[in-house]
């Protein structure tokens, strides 16, 4: 099986939680006998690739004109990697199906899946309807538009959570059947390893006698740091020696930084910026809790690592991290959008720390078994084959597409036999029609030629 995956960004460039978690995915593809080839941005003046046992990764080169805009930005993106999926299947490379991530490359997505006719698979990560609690400008809703297109074109779409599951339905009003849940995953050895003096790092942000509250993760409005201000009054006043750490970039810093100050808190936050991965696991492996009290989370993979780094943590109950967080066992979870509950929770983690730890070694068990890359790789695998079978059943699958095929008005035809090799060895399933009219959809789903 070949698969061919786009993202708008893989590490080292990272902006949010889809580079983590296309990286660790493919990786995990990898190992278990998929060929990925990962299609992404790069920021080298040339295209890079790079090759591993099962994946490749091809970085294409930043050498168009500088656009505009944000939306001129994506659309040079997906014509690059366009061009780049072009130029690979010209040099002798095929692809069995496509699994683009997000709207960033729903256009390279719909053009390559259409061009090359193999079906197209689409993980959708968060809407811009959630993200926004509602669509309040002319370019939310072009991306929420661009969403909806990805969902339909997709033989199948996948969400990471229940949550996510009913909001593709409500917002996008997908069939069920076209849905798939599998979660994200961590790998839990990097945050488990220790390279270097971990107290020494801690010394740097907070006082030996200082208890730590950590966020870590993007400053944006959703990530309800606001809720975790508020909160902090009621925290000090029950626990005099804590600093809150709070790491990570975003277009909310300055407002947070503000709103600190307003509040004469500014000496007991540290806003860090962002910082390596050393110095997060150090903090994670020594702080007294990991806090997310996120007004919208899809899913929450950064709760997952705190988890696997061994932090007990307190999470809003919300979106999937009230999922993932299954309250007085793993972790605890707040109300929503209400400070003076994320305080008590807090609170109650940083005065039963025997109590704390029992939660922390559940969370760590459940990542083993729950949340695990391999687990997931096979889930994800079962859907690929899934797809593949229907499309072989499908009359709009074409083996040997690119290699001598027509399409005379409104029927196809194959003007040349499939190699008798190619069927033994099992890639070109007979379909038992060599000629038949194009369907207006497959299984009654939305989405036109799936």
């Amino acid at each position: 099986m070949r698969v061919l995956m786009l993202s708008w960004e893989y590490p080292p460039e990272i902006v949010g939680g889809i580079a983590p978690h296309v990286h660790d995915l493919a990786l995990a593809l990898g190992e278990k006998g998929p060929e990925v080839t990962v299609l992404t941005r790069g920021n080298d003046p040339v295209d890079t690739t790079e090759q591993r046992k099962g994946l490749k990764v091809c970085r294409v080169a930043r050498h168009a004109p500088e656009p505009p805009d944000f939306v001129s930005w994506v659309m040079q993106l997906n014509l690059q990697l366009m061009e780049k999926a072009v130029a690979l299947v010209a040099e002798g490379e095929d692809f069995d199906l496509i699994h683009a991530h997000d709207w960033l490359v729903a256009y390279a997505g719909r053009g390559l899946k259409h061009a090359f006719r193999k079906p197209l698979v689409a993980t959708v990560h968060a809407t811009e309807w959630g993200r926004n609690n509602g669509l309040h400008n002319e370019l939310q809703r072009y991306i929420s538009s661009v969403e909806w297109w990805l969902t339909f074109e997709a033989w199948r779409v996948i969400c990471c959570s229940r949550y996510m599951f009913g909001e593709l339905q409500r917002i996008f009003q997908l069939p069920a059947n076209k849905l798939r849940i599998i979660p994200n995953g961590v790998y839990p050895e990097p945050f488990r390893r220790q390279a270097g003096d971990a107290r020494a790092i801690r010394r740097q942000y907070a006082a030996d006698d200082e208890q730590i509250v950590f966020y870590v993760g993007r400053l944006v409005y959703e990530k309800g740091l606001d809720l975790l201000l508020a909160a902090a009054p009621k925290i000090l006043a029950g626990r005099e020696k804590v600093k809150f750490i709070v790491a990570g970039k975003g277009p909310y810093a300055e407002h947070l930084h503000a709103r600190a100050r307003q509040m004469g808190l500014y000496h007991k936050f540290y806003f860090t910026g962002y910082i390596d991965d050393l110095t997060r696991n150090a903090l994670f492996s020594t702080a007294d809790v990991a806090v997310f009290p996120s007004l919208y989370e899809p899913f929450g993979i950064v709760a997952l690592e705190a988890m696997a780094a061994g932090t007990p943590v307190v999470v809003a109950d919300t979106g999937g991290l009230g999922e993932v967080v299954r309250h007085g066992q793993n972790g605890l979870k707040a109300l929503p959008n209400n400070p003076e509950s994320l305080a008590e929770n807090i609170l109650w983690v940083l005065t039963h720390p025997e109590q704390a730890a029992a939660m922390r070694e559940q969370a760590w068990r459940d990542v083993e078994t729950e949340y695990n890359w391999g687990k997931i790789a096979d889930r994800t695998i079962e859907l690929y084959q899934e797809v593949l079978q229907e499309y072989q059943r499908s009359a709009w699958y074409r083996p040997g597409v690119g290699a001598g095929w027509e399409r005379p008005g409104d029927h196809w035809s194959r003007p040349r036999p499939v190699p008798a090799a190619a069927l033994a060895y099992g890639r070109y399933a007979p379909t038992g029609a060599e000629t038949g009219p194009l369907p207006p959809g497959i299984n009654g789903q939305r989405g036109g030629y799936q």
